[in-house]
């Protein structure tokens, strides 16, 4: 379904703001940090400080340049405390790492080996998250690209790695890497477990060509490696398979481009959200996964294993392994019921269970999505990026607002409700052309969201709520940001005032019902009439004419909605 508004660069240069000084490219690497009121931007050779409420003020800049004709693009931007960046840059294909003051914005000149932290070369796959000054990252470990490695960098420990083995990673390209606190809420004793994405080619099957999987991995915080079996390697490092399919059509979308995970308070409730398209892109589709937390714990935490085929001819190279599992479970973190058996680190692991995770890294449950299937799929578009906002809306509802960035430089804004995920709105970001390489969101002071592609930075309003100009239009565009406004007569943020009296919001709850609320009553907190979608019904709004009547068929289809006055 097409969006209900769409808008090109010529309207929005009017309310978008945009970053692209001369001679700097490659604005990829962006970083928030709402308390400072600043987005950090990492491009070629150069870091800026932003400014949240207008990207186009830069407060400070820094230069990281090489003094060789190679060039240093920056790809790693994490917060390490209160007072400095970690920063990585490629470096003329030798990464190098360093740390930036926040108080004079200087490299301090404790440069580090970037190996393991950062790609070599701009192109290459890889992704970072800074837990607890602890570095986790997933990336290639050589020029050449072929020992891909996911790791731990810490001041206080050593470096901890996967395996360098087909069966751990097999050419992966990283997407995304996140942590879920859950330590302090754990029934079990278990700690804080950091999740990676990517596609990699698939070890199970054996096909004519090389035929990629999307995979998730967690590993545990408080992994250490083992004594002996699994010295400095992970002990705790599992993988699946993330599923996103259309079952009925026997469809598979086998690539993961991006992915955002939607954190509530209890760990338990949170949803992953990623963008997928097919290994043969020819077929010009793309779509949008979701994922409850619970059920990828419930993988990880009780799912079985794979392990290699003996049949040499088969096709299937892995299987289902169905005899005894070591105790402690291999995989898992230190527990209660470990500690209970003396086993307070991985170090004390026993080696049957270390050898046995090392042999099946594999997990022969996969994640399914939820719903079974995709939440939308997108024809003629190719997602590259995807964040999402939790809303609460006048309607007493909450709502999942998903903004996802094309390769050729339109934001769609979709919003999930009656099972499904509706696109309502398509702009077009970037003038030219071009991939959406990353996507921020400012939720907490300016409210707006961030984009950057090769070529500069776009801020943009996260709502466009004043082009619906009647009443029927912004009631009927669905978007949980927006009300009409009865004193102004004008379609509003919601999030822009704090009064929300005499506000008309739409209802996105039923597919054939219109909610109407009258005009001079407040909306919060429920709304007060229903008006079914099957026929004429009066529906009160301060136009200039007095009245409207609806006739709907599917309220949901605009193209099927008619007005007319009287």
């Amino acid at each position: 379904r097409k969006p209900k508004l769409s808008f090109n660069p010529s309207w929005l240069c009017v309310c978008a703001r945009l970053f692209p000084p001369p001679g700097v490219l490659n604005y990829s690497t962006l970083l928030l940090s709402e308390e400072r009121d600043v987005l950090y931007v990492g491009a070629r050779e150069t870091i800026f400080e932003l400014s949240l409420n207008n990207v186009s003020v830069k407060n400070n800049q820094c230069f990281f340049v090489l003094q060789t004709d190679c060039q240093n693009h920056i790809r790693v931007l994490q917060a390490f405390d209160e007072n400095k960046l970690y920063v990585c840059g490629t470096h003329a294909f030798q990464p190098l790492c360093d740390y930036l003051s926040l108080k004079d914005f200087q490299l301090i000149q404790k440069q580090e080996d970037g190996r393991g932290k950062c790609s070599f070369d701009p192109a290459q796959s890889f992704t970072t998250v800074m837990v607890d000054g602890e570095l986790y990252s997933g990336t290639a470990y050589n020029f050449l690209g072929s020992e891909p490695i996911i790791s731990r960098y810490s001041v206080s420990q050593s470096l901890l790695r996967t395996e360098y083995s087909t069966s751990w990673l097999n050419e992966p390209s990283f997407v995304f890497a996140d942590v879920i606190r859950e330590g302090k809420s754990s029934v079990n004793g278990e700690d804080d477990k950091i999740y990676y994405f990517f596609t990699e080619v698939s070890v199970e099957y054996e096909f004519f060509g090389k035929l990629l999987i999307p995979r998730i991995a967690r590993v545990c915080k408080g992994d250490v490696g083992g004594q002996r079996t699994l010295q400095k390697k992970w002990t705790s490092f599992l993988k699946a398979k993330l599923v996103c399919s259309m079952p009925e059509l026997n469809f598979v979308f086998n690539v993961v481009h991006d992915v955002f995970i939607l954190k509530t308070p209890d760990w338990r409730e949170s949803v992953i959200y990623g963008v997928f398209s097919s290994q043969w892109g020819n077929m010009g589709l793309s779509a949008v996964c979701a994922y409850n937390m619970s059920s990828v714990d419930e993988v990880f935490s009780r799912g079985k294993y794979m392990q290699k085929a003996t049949v040499e001819q088969s096709h299937t190279k892995w299987v289902r392994y169905n005899g005894l599992t070591p105790s402690p479970r291999p995989g898992a973190c230190i527990s209660n019921q470990n500690r209970l058996q003396n086993i307070n680190s991985s170090l004390l692991l026993p080696d049957k269970t270390l050898q046995f995770v090392k042999d099946h890294p594999l997990l022969a449950d996969p994640v399914l999505p939820i719903g079974n299937g995709p939440r939308l799929i997108a024809r003629d578009t190719n997602y590259t990026q995807i964040t999402v906002e939790r809303v609460p809306a006048l309607d007493n509802n909450v709502y999942d607002v998903i903004f996802t960035g094309t390769d050729k430089g339109f934001l769609h804004k979709s919003v999930v409700y009656e099972g499904g995920l509706h696109v309502i709105e398509e702009v077009q970001l970037l003038k030219n052309p071009e991939p959406i390489k990353t996507l921020l969101l400012s939720t907490q002071r300016a409210r707006f969201l961030y984009a950057g592609s090769d070529s500069g930075i776009v801020q943009s309003p996260m709502a466009f709520c004043d082009k619906y100009t009647t009443c029927e239009d912004c009631i009927l565009s669905r978007d949980p940001y927006c009300a009409w406004e009865t004193r102004t007569t004008s379609c509003i943020d919601i999030f822009q005032r704090k009064d929300q009296h005499r506000l008309v919001a739409p209802s996105l709850l039923i597919s054939r019902t219109l909610v109407a609320w009258s005009a001079h009553l407040l909306l919060v907190p429920e709304p007060r009439y229903l008006l079914p979608g099957d026929r004429a019904s009066f529906l009160e709004c301060p136009l200039p004419v007095q009245s409207h009547h609806v006739a709907c068929d599917n309220c949901l289809s605009v193209e099927k909605t008619h007005f007319r006055g009287d």
